[in-house]
């Protein structure tokens, strides 16, 4: 009973640690060095301000790492019991001391005050993974003992953890209320993340003084970067807000002040920024 208790639990476990550890780095890289998400999330609000980003990454990196590691070895099996027994306590003394703030468990959308919940969430999730632990279950009794007794037990515990999860809720929230492109938040540091990444960046970048903009500001559902460039010259970047492959256009600007590649017409450009 106990080994096809675990071999349900193992695959939830593994895919909660996933999902928790790639939210989490996504957060940390959106935050862009702001400390606008992280201040808002535990555990980096936990510690001093400088060190945020580093505890959020730190902590995504040590999830991912049990997840490779508690399908081979015995050892981090129990080390993920220790990861998932010390995060209820620090849920519960967050709550106590941050009671404003989230768990931060998947990254920006556990932004809602630690709850009941929360902590029952966690509780749950450290006797799952105590019970992988005893019965010493790894990938090979994943693959060779699953069966639908196996099946049963891993969507029980998938929807136990789904109704004690307030991600579910903050979620669908979102996708029905969900802002017009010029109202959502957008944190600079994720729009100059994909500058970088793009070919118009790397058609022009021989041309820059430097990789840093010494200005940015936002229109609507645009988000500008200015750089200087070689001879006097600023190269404005404008970078679109929506979707995952987002316009970004261009304009060098002489030293006369007139366009020598302007943007398109169709973006707005305040005269003050």
């Amino acid at each position: 009973m106990l080994v096809t208790a675990a071999v349900g639990a193992l695959p939830v476990l593994t895919l909660l640690l996933i999902m928790g550890g790639v939210a989490k780095l996504f957060t940390a890289g959106d935050d862009g060095g702001g400390q606008g998400a992280l201040s808002r999330l535990g555990p980096a609000v936990l510690v001093p301000e400088r060190f945020r980003k580093a505890a959020m990454l730190a902590c995504a990196v040590g999830e991912l790492a049990l997840v490779a590691g508690q399908l081979a070895a015995a050892v981090v099996r129990l080390l993920t019991v220790a990861f998932f027994a010390i995060s209820t306590y620090v849920l519960w003394d967050l709550r106590r001391r941050r009671p404003d703030v989230g768990c931060g468990c998947f990254g920006e959308v556990s932004s809602a005050p630690v709850g009941l919940r929360s902590l029952a969430r966690s509780a749950v999730l450290t006797g799952m993974a105590a019970a992988v632990a005893v019965a010493d279950v790894g990938v090979a009794d994943l693959v060779a003992g699953m069966s639908w007794t196996a099946a049963a037990w891993a969507a029980g515990y998938l929807a136990l953890l789904l109704a004690l999860s307030p991600e579910v809720e903050e979620i669908v929230s979102r996708l029905r209320h969900r802002a017009p492109c010029e109202e959502r938040p957008a944190p600079p540091g994720r729009a100059l993340s994909r500058l970088r990444s793009s070919a118009a960046w790397r058609t022009h970048v021989a041309a820059l003084e430097s990789v840093e903009p010494y200005d940015s500001w936002r229109e609507l559902c645009w988000r500008f970067f200015v750089f200087p460039g070689q001879g006097g010259a600023e190269v404005v970047f404008a970078v679109y807000l929506s979707g995952r492959r987002p316009t970004i256009r261009v304009a060098v600007v002489g030293q006369d002040g007139n366009p020598v590649e302007p943007l398109a017409e169709s973006i707005a450009v305040s005269a003050t920024r």
